[in-house]
């Protein structure tokens, strides 16, 4: 299978031996198979598992608890005021919208760039990407107010000639994300079939046969196969590649479209796109790390991976912070009264607070990455990239609230205050989240075995011989 695989991918990847090998230790394609199978075969569940997954449901059932009650109820449940009308769905949902951003950037722009180093990440992200993405649309679902007519903005024939409004950059968003969603997880799914049929080869029970038989498509690992697999991998990859920058390009449109200042602003297709890239990556090495060392994968994903991580977020962190000082700027040579009001607002005015936090933990946390002591130390990289989670978070909230609380009038300015279930929604979103991340590191391989295996010196024996003539040649 892995040989197959070498084989279509040979002519078109640089030489291995150029770099530093991305697959540590004595491992053969044999030990790659069984120390990513094993994880999905293991007979039952650890009890760290079971206390994580337990949490994870406990808080998901906490997210349809409060769902039911705000429709029961209605949005009055949230902090929303006048003239705060947008605050913590949309917060959030762009929040969730930007996390699933680095699976389709490792996944399909770093494999059309022929990046060898993606091949041991790339699932982990893609995974987290389809997660992400149901996260996200659950809070726009809610925020309707109405969310049993949300089939109204779908362009459905109606008896009284009724249409969506497309000029609104509100359904541009359904119809953005819903590709997004679509081309990620059949993304996700071709990229898993030939490792679903190896576990289904090597299933022992009848149930785990039939089950992974059903979704590995009748897969034999054939030439004819794996061609078929690589021409499908590679459109979807040119498919994904341009909605990594219009998805959240359009996102930022339901802000950048309006008249308000602090919204009403060019940048922020860019500048959207970019702090989703900075967050996605920072929430894979926040579940990757973890995930490493649980699974003991430390030969598969290595250090050099984790590296170049957070060369990526150290890159991604300072086009944010361009990004935060370009704002000012602009606000101050347009020579508005009003948008430069906005701006200094966010900096000193009531939400000081949480402007300051984003800028510490999006412009000041990544810097570390400057040391290769902290690109090289596991848990100093997880402490930057929660930071950065974090900050992301808030970076949106000022966005949203902040322009939103103190509008052209005076008179009608209000402070936000989120409500207890506003807090409890947000949270039940991570519980979402985790049930859905901890489902498939139990039963799906959490690494793409068949790309791992392609990019090992074993599937490039010409090269790999002649690398050791020459290893062998110096030392003489």
């Amino acid at each position: 299978m892995s040989s197959s695989l070498a084989g279509v991918q040979d002519n078109t990847i640089e030489d291995p031996t150029t770099r530093p090998t991305l697959v540590l230790g004595q491992n053969d394609f044999a030990s790659v198979t069984d120390k990513v199978c094993r994880i999905a075969e293991r007979g039952g569940a650890t009890r760290a598992w079971k206390i994580a997954f337990t949490a994870s449901v406990a808080t998901t059932l906490m997210l349809f608890g409060m769902i039911v009650y705000l429709i029961s109820t209605g949005v009055g449940v949230w902090g929303n005021n006048n003239p705060v009308g947008w605050a913590w769905p949309i917060v959030n949902f762009v929040f969730w919208v930007g996390i699933g951003h680095a699976g389709t950037l490792i996944s399909a722009i770093l494999y059309l760039f022929r990046q060898r180093w993606r091949t041991s990440i790339n699932r982990f992200a893609e995974a987290m990407t389809i997660f992400a993405v149901i996260c996200a649309l659950v809070f726009p679902g809610i925020h309707v107010g109405r969310p049993w007519l949300a089939w109204w903005l779908f362009p459905l024939p109606y008896p009284q000639n009724m249409w969506p409004n497309f000029r609104s950059p509100l359904l541009w968003d359904v119809f953005a994300v819903g590709t997004y969603f679509t081309v990620s997880l059949l993304f996700w799914y071709v990229g898993l079939i030939p490792d679903i049929a190896t576990i289904r080869d090597r299933a022992t029970t009848k149930i785990r046969r039939v089950l992974y038989g059903f979704f590995a498509l009748g897969w034999r690992g054939s030439h004819r196969h794996w061609h078929r697999y690589e021409v499908a991998y590679m459109i979807l990859a040119a498919l994904a590649t341009p909605l990594v920058l219009s998805v959240h390009s359009v996102v930022s449109f339901d802000f950048a479209t309006s008249q308000l200042p602090g919204w009403h602003t060019t940048i922020f297709p860019p500048y959207f796109v970019a702090g989703a890239i900075f967050s996605g990556f920072a929430m894979v090495l926040t579940l990757m790390i973890p995930c490493r060392t649980i699974f003991g994968m430390q030969d598969l994903v290595t250090m050099r991976h984790l590296e170049n991580m957070c060369r990526i977020l150290l890159a991604t962190g300072m086009m944010v912070g361009y990004a935060y000082s370009i704002e000012f700027f602009i606000a101050w040579y347009s020579g508005n009264p009003y948008e430069g009001f906005t701006f200094l607002n966010r900096a000193f005015g009531p939400y000081a607070w949480a402007y300051w936090i984003m800028v510490s933990c999006n412009v000041v946390a990544p810097q570390f990455f400057w040391f290769k002591k902290i690109r090289t130390t596991p848990w100093m990289m997880v402490v930057v990239a929660i930071f950065v989670n974090i900050g992301m978070w808030f970076e949106r909230f000022v966005i949203t609230v902040t322009s939103l609380s103190r509008d052209f009038l005076p008179s009608s300015w209000a402070y936000f205050k989120p409500t207890t279930i506003d807090i409890l929604t947000f949270t039940g979103s991570f519980g979402l989240f985790f049930s859905l991340f901890l489902l498939f590191c139990r039963f799906l391989p959490v690494v793409a075995i068949s790309e791992v295996k392609a990019v090992m010196p074993q599937a490039h024996p010409h090269h790999h011989d002649d690398h050791q003539a020459h290893a062998e040649e110096a030392r003489a």
